[in-house]
């Protein structure tokens, strides 16, 4: 284990675990219910517009979309502070691993700001470029102009979650985030229906529970610094030097954006009823994602550490236990999701045309389920490690893979029942998480991440 640096203490350097089940699970059982909060509020949302009709549903759909792309591609605040503040807390330096963190904060305004402001400036032509045609550009373009307002909470949460997770800690963002969503849920609800202000009572209502919810984090962060003594000023070199670490994880997340971008593009182009079951769709996706990701932060972490202390056995090790936890809470979720495909689809819409399409995507989803589970515990390995530029060239590999069946699809999409195309539509990304596992687990088995030192 490399020796202490002069900012350490006795805490600062965790000993790699005697049992790796147990600290896995230490970290990914609260992760996990972090995780599946923020989908599920997101559903919750979804039924709540939902029931202002198909129209709203849709609008939903293309402006989420871009929001989650203009958020999304700056995902790298988390992933890349989760690994610099573990390899650094594993070599004992923890007003370094913090101030890492802090950089991280800063550059998440540095970011949000001006993006929110190119959001909202051209939030017409972006739902239009998403393909919202006719009635469903108005709100789409009234929600998305004002939800843009939560982008830099949005990047904020994601840079303290990161230190967070860096510092072992996963239950402080299960209890701030959880309370975020929840008061995220009560507001639209109340502004939509009882204030009446239909789709853009949603936007309001997530954009107030956003800002809360990133002071909150903020806040516990800088304690956190001050107590280890690490600088909070703003430093432009270190900012600077903390966006070029996350540089190949920007290439990598736009890549991933890119090809559910054009998911979303291809399903706005199968018609109206389509793209509203997709929106949908998507939001339990995301659920399964997120919940099956929690494997995936806990290796970021351990993995972090592990390699930071000098320990690469230990993460040849753990890494091998959590794919194979990847391949069974797939097939867990992936039973559940086939089980419900009959029963959620009434929760968010009145439309039978909708709830039926709804129900194919699902059903095809399910059958995806494991496979994604091993895709995101490799995905979570190899951040940890910071093998970000691998990342980034094999995930511009799958969007190479995965972009001409889209556009096939796209250009038969007229040839097919709603039923089919959906199922189609689903079933290519499917193919684009076998490629995704393809690339991932070829990378995984040399030893070019096993990176050591902080």
């Amino acid at each position: 284990m490399p020796e202490r640096g002069p900012d350490a203490t006795s805490d600062q350097a965790p000993a790699m675990p005697r049992s790796d089940a147990r600290q896995i699970l230490r970290l990914a059982v609260p992760a996990f219910l972090t995780l599946i909060a923020e989908p599920l509020f997101l559903l919750t949302d979804s039924a709540i517009v939902g029931h202002l009709g198909t129209t709203s549903l849709a609008a939903l759909g293309v402006a989420s979309a871009v929001l989650l792309t203009a958020a999304g591609v700056f995902v790298f605040l988390a992933y890349a502070t989760t690994s610099v503040v573990a390899r650094r807390m594993g070599a004992g330096r923890r007003a370094a691993a913090l101030e890492a963190g802090v950089d991280g904060l800063w550059l998440s305004l540095v970011l949000g700001l001006p993006t929110a402001g190119l959001v909202a400036a051209f939030a017409g032509p972006l739902t239009r470029l998403m393909g919202a045609t006719g009635e469903v550009v108005d709100p789409a373009t009234t929600y998305l102009r004002i939800a843009a307002a939560g982008i830099p909470s949005l990047l904020m949460v994601s840079a303290a979650t990161g230190v967070l997770r860096g510092l072992q800690d996963t239950r402080t963002p299960l209890i701030v985030a959880t309370a975020g969503f929840g008061a995220n849920a009560l507001l639209n609800y109340l502004l939509v229906y009882p204030a009446g202000l239909g789709i853009a009572g949603s936007a309001i209502g997530t954009v107030v529970a956003q800002t809360g919810t990133a002071l909150v984090f903020a806040a516990f962060v800088v304690r956190k610094a001050r107590e280890a003594g690490a600088r909070l000023a703003f430093h432009p070199g270190d900012v600077l030097a903390a966006a070029r670490t996350g540089g190949p994880l920007l290439v990598r997340t736009i890549a991933l954006r890119a090809a559910f971008l054009l998911t979303t593009w291809v399903a706005a182009s199968l018609g109206v009823v389509t793209l509203a079951a997709h929106q949908v769709a998507m939001n339990v996706f995301s659920l399964l994602a997120f919940a099956l990701d929690a494997l995936a932060i806990a290796a970021q972490a351990l993995i972090g550490t592990g390699l930071g202390a000098g320990d690469s056995e230990y993460a040849r090790r753990a890494t091998g236990l959590m794919i194979r936890w990847g391949w069974i809470g797939g097939v867990v979720l992936g039973i559940i999701t086939a089980l419900t495909a009959w029963i959620l689809p009434p929760l968010f819409s009145q439309d039978d045309a909708v709830r039926s399409s709804l129900t194919v995507a699902l059903l095809v989803l399910a059958v995806t389920q494991p496979i994604s589970g091993a895709v995101f515990v490799l995905d979570g390995v190899l951040m940890g490690a910071g093998d970000n530029k691998a990342l980034a060239w094999l995930s511009i590999g799958t969007l190479i893979a995965y972009a001409p069946v889209l556009l096939v699809l796209r250009a038969h999409g007229d040839e097919f029942s709603e039923h089919a195309a959906i199922g189609l539509l689903w079933a290519s990304l499917g193919w684009f998480m076998v490629a995704r596992w393809i690339a991932l687990r070829w990378r995984s088995r040399g030893d070019a991440w096993l990176v050591t030192g902080a």
